[in-house]
């Protein structure tokens, strides 16, 4: 398996694609790359039955892709869980070595790391790890940039993007952090809000938004 279809398994299970649809937009925006793009490998994972596709609504994963996808997953996340608390790298910098890390690690040497940190439930980034036999807690959020004016929420997770993380580095924003939201900007798509823990307002943009998951 490329890759790039790798990336495409683990971002479509980061946006829920295990219980729910995805669109081809949310794919394309999460990895940064043209729709089109994203309509190519949809279809070829069509064919590889690791995803199905409803037309208009967008993509879910199958059982195989499920299944995939859980092991790319519960690798990458238990290596970046290493790298930030045991090797004390920068969280935005866990990611691509990571992503090398991954594809040269046995079953056996991922099931000892994960003893090794007393098997975490997630990585530093907030996402589920799950554990050697599959199991984990599906997260039921949704992206800050669905949220309505008015709307309390607590910030879960972040997508695994090293610029993001940098950003929201320097912005302070953090898991755990409890927003007010303001109001939607209608022609940018950015967001305006409150963050309740520190009493700032923010406006986070577009692209962001669709980057910080809420409940």
């Amino acid at each position: 398996m490329t890759p790039m279809k790798e990336d495409y398994l683990k971002i479509i299970f980061e946006l829920g694609g295990t219980d729910d649809l995805v669109s081809n937009k949310q794919i394309a925006i999460s990895l940064n790359i043209a729709a089109g793009s994203v309509t190519e490998m949809v279809n070829k994972m069509v064919d590889e039955k690791l995803v199905t596709h409803e037309p208009y609504s967008g993509v879910q994963l199958t059982k195989k892709g499920k299944r995939y996808a859980e092991e790319l997953v519960r690798k990458h996340r238990i290596w970046e869980t290493f790298l930030a608390d045991t090797l004390h790298y920068d969280i935005s910098d866990v990611h691509d070595e990571a992503e090398l890390l991954e594809h040269v690690t046995s079953d056996k040497m991922i099931d000892h790391l994960d003893d090794f940190l007393g098997n975490p439930k997630r990585c530093p980034h907030g996402g589920v790890i799950p554990d050697k036999n599959g199991n984990y807690h599906p997260d039921h959020d949704k992206l800050l940039s669905d949220t309505k004016d008015g709307d309390e929420v607590v910030v879960n997770r972040f997508i695994d993007n090293h610029d993001l993380l940098t950003l929201l580095g320097d912005i302070k924003l953090d898991i755990g952090d409890r927003l007010k939201i303001i109001s939607h900007d209608p022609f940018e798509g950015s967001v305006s809000v409150k963050n309740l823990t520190d009493k700032k307002k923010l406006v986070i943009g577009f692209k962001t938004a669709h980057y910080v998951f809420v409940r």
